[in-house]
């Protein structure tokens, strides 16, 4: 009998992953709060949703810019280490964001410039953290683990803006930066203990080489590419954050211990549908529950944008919650399933570009359009644009439909493989 709810089974047989899983956790809480702290100093100094979404690109170009050289440096090196440096990196921008937080007066452009340097670090950082769950765990708990990781990060997305609110009317800008700043200090000792984790295989080519080799992998595999479309459907088309302030001062007074409500609504249901995922884990079907998922959370924004009443608007963006959940599972279950450890450090970077950038772009897209015609109007066209695009994926890729995870997939044009090594990852993912 399938169990519903959440499979534990990675917190039982890997300390490891527990103690990875308690760093992972507080810096996302940290992580939140700077979001929600950031984007309401911007708005607050510009009354511009224009500048909001701003905050988008500032954390998108240094993702693509430096995302795939990062990951070709991850497939060459130890991924312990180059973590260990992001987080510090990341610590110290936050730090800086502290700092001009307490002493005001500062240009958007300088706490702009922040953020990107710290999305910069996190580019760096991120490749290296994706080999981590597959590398400690057997192949059948990935799926698993993978759904901890997403219900945790979903828990402090409820907690953390909902926090970043009560601080911010209370202590202040500065007390919200500090904190995160402090939170990253906890990922370092939850990474520290690992040990050396260098690529198994052929390690990556230097430089733009060992970029276009995966990228070529990228093209040539449809299952691994058709998720991360997917993905791109559900984010920069539809992605309705940077529309939160300009809501939030329409139908809430404008008050910042609201601003959070609608990034916790959106949290409460991705929390829900990963507590309960462990029918779909087990289910062994990722691509089609990724596709259903996807075009859940752009059905449901689209019905946000028609409501007037906030309570029913509120239930929508769970229901978005928590399908954007799911769907996040399943595309990194496909993802670390189907590439060799060699190449998962690149593919991991092109799935944090998809993952983080394409969100910020869809900040951008939707405040860029909310400013030529109205909130409402950006919600319902990017929500259904999702949907077309979630149903040309699924039309033109059966083997995303049908694909069990960790099964042989064609893989044209990926270097140094052959038609089975898409399935292979999982063949070393004992605790080293």
């Amino acid at each position: 009998m399938i169990q519903p709810l959440i499979d534990v089974r990675p917190l039982r047989t890997s300390p490891l992953f527990r103690r990875l899983l308690v760093g992972r956790t507080v810096s996302t809480l940290g992580g939140f709060m700077t979001m929600v702290t950031v984007m309401y100093q911007v708005w607050d100094m510009t009354r511009s949703t224009a500048w909001t979404g701003a905050v988008g690109l500032a954390q998108a170009v240094p993702l693509v810019v430096f995302g795939l050289f990062a990951g070709a440096w991850v497939d060459r090196a130890d991924r312990r280490r180059i973590y260990l440096t992001a987080t510090v990196g990341q610590a110290a921008c936050s730090a800086l964001l502290a700092v001009q937080g307490f002493t005001g007066h500062v240009p958007v452009a300088a706490v702009l410039a922040l953020v990107a340097a710290q999305a910069a670090f996190s580019a760096l950082g991120a490749p290296a953290a994706g080999v981590f769950v597959p590398r400690l765990l057997p192949k059948d708990q990935v799926a698993a683990g993978l759904a901890l990781n997403q219900v945790t990060g979903q828990s402090m997305m409820l907690l953390g803006p909902a926090l970043a609110g009560v601080l911010l009317g209370w202590l202040g800008i500065g007390i919200c930066y500090l904190l995160d700043a402090l939170s990253f200090g906890v990922s370092f000792y939850g990474a520290f203990g690992l040990p050396a984790l260098p690529p198994q295989g052929e390690p990556s080519r230097a430089g733009l080489h060992g970029v276009l080799d995966g990228l070529r992998f990228l093209a040539g595999h449809r299952v691994v590419r058709g998720a991360l479309v997917t993905d791109l459907a559900a984010t920069v088309l539809c992605f309705p954050v940077s529309l939160f302030p300009l809501v939030n001062a329409e139908r809430f007074g404008d008050d910042p211990r609201t601003l959070g409500l609608f990034l916790s609504a959106l949290a409460v249901g991705g929390i829900t549908a990963t507590a309960l995922s462990g029918a779909v884990t087990r289910l062994g079907r990722p691509g089609t529950v990724m596709l259903g998922a996807a075009a859940a959370w752009g059905a449901a924004l689209v019905l946000f944008g028609l409501t007037t009443n906030p309570w029913l608007g509120l239930a929508l963006l769970a229901v978005a919650g928590a399908g954007d959940a799911i769907s996040v599972v399943s595309r990194s279950t496909i993802v670390q399933t189907r590439t060799p450890d060699a190449l998962l450090g690149r593919v991991t970077a092109a799935e944090q570009i998809v993952g983080q950038a394409g969100p910020s772009l869809g900040n951008v897209r939707g405040g860029l359009v909310a400013g030529w015609t109205s909130g409402a109007t950006s919600l319902i066209t990017g929500g259904l644009l999702c949907l077309l695009a979630v149903a040309a994926v699924a039309a033109t890729t059966p083997e995303l439909r049908n694909g069990a995870p960790g099964t042989a997939d064609e893989t044209a044009g990926a270097p140094g493989t052959t038609d089975g090594a898409a399935g292979a990852p999982g063949t070393a993912t004992e605790s080293p």
